[in-house]
């Protein structure tokens, strides 16, 4: 295969660093972009190895930044899996793989005018609590491009004229079930929640049927659980939502209509603040739909 020229460290007779045949390209060799090259093959990793591969298109600029430990903490998986995942798309091993998300972070800021787009949020200097302010409002603008009116609208209504809502959660995103069965509920739409591998959970996804909206939330590699309730959605005929931080998202492949939000972070969590301004906007689209009908009952409330 002809070699385009490439800033990454030649390789004898095809081989990789440890002597053994090189398994594929590297991004740069083929002229794409490490994020495009992740995705296209995306299908061809290990379970393990998709891990690491949603986090690096969904947290490029993380990625560049962290070492392979930090990597794998934060994909919950091993840095000698974040190492042969490299070395799967034809690098040496992660630093080369970090140089190429390196490449293309700077080259996104580049393109996007980020860098001088009304001037940064905090000085260079900024504490760490000031980083973590930062990073919440990038999340809440990379969310907000990553939506399409077309997507919120379809979704905006089948919350609006469903039947019967199902929220399904696990975890950490159990919370923002119950958030959005709470914001639903103020509008008088009745939601059920999934939140715990129990007997009565499963009992009301039994129920699922063709008039009923399955709402799925996930973060990173989505719960069993979840997996399952949209599968069985989709053979029921339930219409069907999904809300995450991975673009390649494995409860989105089982959605109608799939919601991405960002949830980059430099503390020890994940940063949902993006999440819960994507469920308020949500709740806030179905009342917009007919506020005439809910000005009573939200004054009722005394809510604003």
């Amino acid at each position: 295969m002809s070699k385009t020229a490439t800033k990454t460290k030649p390789r004898r007779n095809g081989t990789t660093g440890n002597g053994a045949p090189s398994e594929a390209p590297t991004p740069v060799q083929i002229g794409k972009t490490l994020s495009a090259y992740i995705t296209e093959r995306f299908d061809e990793f290990s379970r393990s190895q998709k891990d690491v591969a949603r986090y690096i298109v969904d947290h490029l600029e993380e990625a560049a930044f962290q070492t392979a430990e930090e990597l794998a903490r934060r994909a919950d998986t091993s840095s000698s899996t974040v190492v042969r995942f490299s070395q799967a798309l034809g690098f040496d091993g992660y630093p080369e793989l970090q140089q190429a998300a390196i490449e293309e972070y700077r080259a996104t800021v580049a393109s996007s005018g980020a860098a001088t787009a009304g001037g940064a949020l905090f000085d260079f200097d900024h504490t760490e609590f000031e980083s973590s302010l930062a990073a919440d409002h990038a999340n809440i603008e990379s969310t907000v491009r990553g939506l399409t009116r077309e997507d919120v609208d379809a979704c905006v209504g089948e919350l609006a004229t469903a039947h019967r809502v199902v929220i399904v959660a696990m975890d950490q995103m159990a919370f923002f079930a119950s958030y959005l069965r709470h914001m639903l509920a103020l509008l008088d739409i009745r939601a059920e929640t999934v939140t715990q591998p129990r007997q009565e959970s499963i009992t009301r996804m039994g129920n699922v049927d063709e008039d009923t909206l399955v709402v799925a939330f996930s973060a990173g590699r989505a719960h069993p659980l979840v997996i399952r309730a949209m599968k069985l959605a989709r053979h029921r005929g339930a219409n069907t939502i999904a809300i995450t931080d991975a673009t390649l998202s494995d409860v989105g492949e089982h959605a109608d209509h799939t919601l991405y939000w960002s949830s980059d972070s430099p503390s020890y969590t994940r940063s949902t603040t993006a999440l819960l301004a994507l469920v308020e906007a949500l709740a806030h689209g179905v009342y917009a739909r007919d506020k005439a009908a809910f000005k009573d009952r939200i004054r009722a409330f005394k809510l604003k």
